[in-house]
């Protein structure tokens, strides 16, 4: 298990990418206010690409609330359309250059790589294709296709954190509401099962291609 403790006087930059509204949230939510608890935190850039405008007034909201304790952050939420975007691939290409140009992540967080959902693999593989010497954590999404795989890295959570996420999840995306899977059993049992397998009550998984310390 890898300890998220970085050197005590240097601030940590993190970069979280999401195809969908409650993307990063749900994949990395844990992590975050985790590493915002133990950690100095320079900055934070916050994005994500598919939503409507009731969706953007609730990501905000709930994004806001995981960076709460962030002084230095910036959300931004934007409006291409959900299942589309590998058409719109060179657009966000070019999005990804721009952001590259003027932010320099210790951290990038984005969707596994073998995720069925096209929004989400087209997200993973442009962030490899833009960012080629950063430690980059692919986060995954409980979800229909059942394309979950072995993931090698498991950051442990206590139940207060979880719990803290979750509420943040449910009070925020109301939209969300009427889904079948949208409630607190959903939210757990992904992080329970993981938290089976690295010793632990709770756990959030990722995906570490590649990691040089």
């Amino acid at each position: 298990m890898l300890s998220f403790k970085f050197k005590k006087d240097t601030p940590l930059n993190i970069l979280c990418l999401g195809a969908h509204c409650d993307d990063i949230e749900l994949g990395t939510g844990g992590t975050l206010l985790k590493l915002i608890q133990e950690n100095k935190i320079g900055q934070v850039n916050w994005i994500v690409f598919s939503s409507d405008e009731t969706r953007r007034t609730e990501a905000i909201s709930s994004a806001n609330q995981v960076l709460e304790n962030v002084t230095n952050k910036k959300i931004t939420v934007n409006s291409f359309r959900d299942g589309f975007l590998k058409a719109k691939s060179t657009e966000i290409k070019e999005y990804f250059e721009k952001i590259k140009s003027i932010i320099k992540p210790d951290i990038i967080f984005t969707h596994y790589r073998n995720d069925r959902h096209q929004d989400h693999r087209i997200i993973s593989d442009l962030t490899w294709n833009t960012w080629r010497n950063h430690m980059i954590l692919e986060y995954e999404i409980p979800k229909y296709d059942g394309d979950l795989g072995i993931p090698n890295l498991y950051v442990p959570l206590e139940k207060k954190i979880l719990a803290k996420r979750n509420k943040i999840m449910l009070d925020n995306f109301v939209s969300q509401r009427e889904k079948h899977w949208f409630d607190e059993e959903t939210l757990n049992a992904l992080p329970r099962l993981r938290g089976i397998e690295s010793a632990t009550t709770f756990a959030e998984a990722f995906y570490a291609h590649k990691l040089i310390l």
